[in-house]
């Protein structure tokens, strides 16, 4: 019987010939389909994973070294592109879309020997915090059916926590790999910006977006980072990170954790998440670390300033899906070109989408460009002075995730206000461009579980997954 619990033994186990590459996929062929009500997957590439797996076995009964990702049995998010495969940002208006290039991240999986398993539903065009904005129907959470699993790679985060893939690449703009792994019990890794090229993601906020990696455990996130991180000519905001070629380490360093005082007080935050990070906070004072509370004064700040500038770079970004490109176009009789516009774009796009487009057309409009765009970039900039003066004392800052474990489906889809807060502890990590991951410590009385988040100095990427991994350790919840 085929199992998983890391890229590493499963490797060691097809080099020993307990197990071969065409054994797996068949085994999460079978996962996918009697997991199909949660809803996870838009297309499955069944016969392409099959024949991929099997042309990979061949060569390794030959003798040819194993690319790093030999074999890895993987699901991307629908924003990601691979080439001659469909891609709709799980929206109708980009519905029977066929990508003409695939992401670099894409490419260099394959490259390394990845099998791409299907492609996964999402919020629309990455914007939610719940997976219940997709075209094609909400996502649900696999612990429990009533939940939901987080957006917006809600289908990415499902996919791993149900054992339907071994790693999901996903995107995070504001706390989308973070949260839906926080709501499922996976490990939720967004890199600093501009360490992953985004040339083939769909933009919903190019200074915010970054495609991310959900998987099981740590190893396996530092394993597709290796791959997919570096420069890229179609990307001019990426950086070489050398420092992502070292292990992880299991380094004995006592380091220095500081918090948010004011975000574990949070009227907003969950007591069993207050109680369990602050009993954790304490666990790493007794082996020897420093954890010293901060007062974060510009917390308040955050939320309502990632959402005007995401809005107002989305209002931007998304103008070219309008009905003439490519994509859907409105069947009406139209007289000129501007209703036509319209049309398509009324019909196909989704409320929450619209609703973030007129904000940002909003905060973009003469007349209030100053008082809401031009006061939440100096926000930003507030927010990225005080961080880097924050990573002179510290190496790390903890955080909760998610204010509250998974809601229930439907339960905040009618107060975006509500929505919006869930994200008020990931936001701040794309504000500044720093890593952030969130890591599965801790359980709810009703066995629900939720993260602990960590993040480290812009380009520290590396300092991120090794402390990840001691707090894993810590808390006795080493990989299967």
């Amino acid at each position: 019987m085929f199992s998983y619990n890391s890229i590493q033994n499963y490797h060691t186990n097809l080099l020993n010939g307990r197990t071969t590459c065409v054994e797996a996929v068949e085994y999460y062929l079978q996962k996918i389909s009697v997991s199909a009500h949660l809803n996870v997957w838009l297309e499955v590439f069944a016969d392409e994973a099959l024949e991929k797996a099997l042309q990979l076995d061949l060569l390794r009964e030959m003798g040819h070294p194993l690319g790093k990702l030999h074999g890895v049995v993987i699901g991307i998010k629908d924003v990601i592109c691979y080439k001659d495969h469909k891609l709709s940002a799980s929206s109708k208006i980009l519905e029977n879309f066929t990508s003409v290039y695939s992401a670099t991240a894409t490419q260099k999986i394959l490259d390394e020997g990845a099998i791409i398993v299907g492609r996964q539903n999402c919020d629309e065009f990455a914007m939610g915090s719940s997976n219940e904005n997709s075209a094609y129907g909400a996502v649900k959470n696999a612990i429990d059916e009533e939940r939901v699993p987080g957006g917006s790679s809600g289908g990415s985060a499902v996919a791993v926590q149900a054992g339907m893939c071994m790693i999901s690449l996903g995107s995070d703009t504001g706390g989308s790999v973070r949260q839906p792994a926080d709501f499922c019990g996976i490990v939720g890794f967004k890199p600093s910006y501009g360490t992953i090229s985004r040339y083939g993601l769909i933009a919903y906020a190019s200074s915010f977006d970054q495609i991310g990696i959900l998987a099981c455990c740590v190893e396996d996130v530092q394993t597709v980072l290796k791959v997919i991180a570096g420069q890229d000519e179609f990307d001019s905001t990426v950086f070489q990170n050398y420092l992502l070629k070292e292990p992880i380490g299991t380094q004995e360093n006592k380091y220095r954790f500081c918090y948010f005082s004011n975000a574990l007080e949070h009227s907003s935050l969950d007591p069993q998440i207050a109680s369990s990070i602050q009993q954790f906070i304490e666990s790493l004072k007794v082996e020897g670390h420093t954890v010293a509370p901060v007062e974060f004064d510009l917390l308040d700040y955050i939320v309502p300033a990632y959402y005007v500038l995401t809005t107002a770079e989305a209002s931007s970004n998304l103008s070219r899906y309008d009905g003439i490109k490519y994509g859907a176009r409105s069947t009406q009789n139209t007289e000129d070109i501007t209703t036509l516009y319209k049309q398509t774009r009324s019909k196909a796009f989704g409320p929450e989408v619209k609703r973030r487009i007129l904000l940002g057309t909003f905060v973009l409009s003469a007349g209030y460009f100053d008082a809401y765009f031009t006061k939440a970039q100096q926000v930003r900039k507030l927010l990225t002075l005080k961080t880097q003066e924050l990573f002179k004392d510290f190496d790390a800052i903890i955080l909760p995730t998610v204010p509250t474990p998974a809601f229930k489906l439907g339960e905040k889809k009618n107060d975006p206000i509500e929505m919006f807060l869930a994200d008020i502890y990931t936001v701040y990590a794309n504000l500044v461009g720093i890593p952030g991951i969130s890591i599965p410590l801790f359980n709810t009385k009703e066995g629900l579980p939720f993260g602990l988040q960590l993040m480290t100095s812009q380009q520290n990427d590396l300092l991120l997954l090794r402390l990840s991994n001691l707090l894993t350790k810590l808390s006795g919840r080493q990989p299967a």
